[in-house]
């Protein structure tokens, strides 16, 4: 009698055959930089706590070129991360009704990414404020 054998469906690459997945895979990949970047300033939190010198040594280690890249590609997926954030949204939320009518998906996306970028004008601009 033959052994029996199961059905095993092959996994690898299965991310890179829709844009969807390469998508998915970005966006869950960004949330392990986002946690790097959160460890990054609770480091500069506790070189404050140890004085003057060791904050302003962990603020020069920030200009090295590999801080640098890390900023630049932490800064493309924190977009990254945000945006698809406000896509998911409206699907993970209980519907919105106005008027008796649904609120449409794309309003609620695009509410979120107006206030994602009112929230970082007004921040830049106290920041703008804060060193002048």
């Amino acid at each position: 009698m033959p052994a029996i054998r199961t059905y095993t469906r092959p996994m690898s690459g299965w991310y890179r055959r829709h844009a969807f997945y390469s998508w998915y895979m970005v966006r869950e990949a960004s949330s392990v930089i986002v946690t790097v970047y959160a460890l990054v300033l609770l480091t500069g939190l506790w070189r404050l706590t140890q004085g003057e010198a060791a904050f302003e040594a962990w603020r020069a280690s920030l200009a090295s070129p590999v801080a640098i890249v890390f900023h630049l590609l932490a800064l493309w997926l924190f977009v990254v991360h945000t945006l698809s954030w406000f896509r998911v949204m409206p699907k993970t939320m209980p519907f919105v009704r106005i008027g008796g009518k649904r609120v449409a998906d794309a309003t609620i996306t695009n509410a979120g990414r107006i206030a994602a970028a009112a929230c970082t004008v007004v921040v830049y601009a106290l920041f703008l404020w804060g060193t002048s």
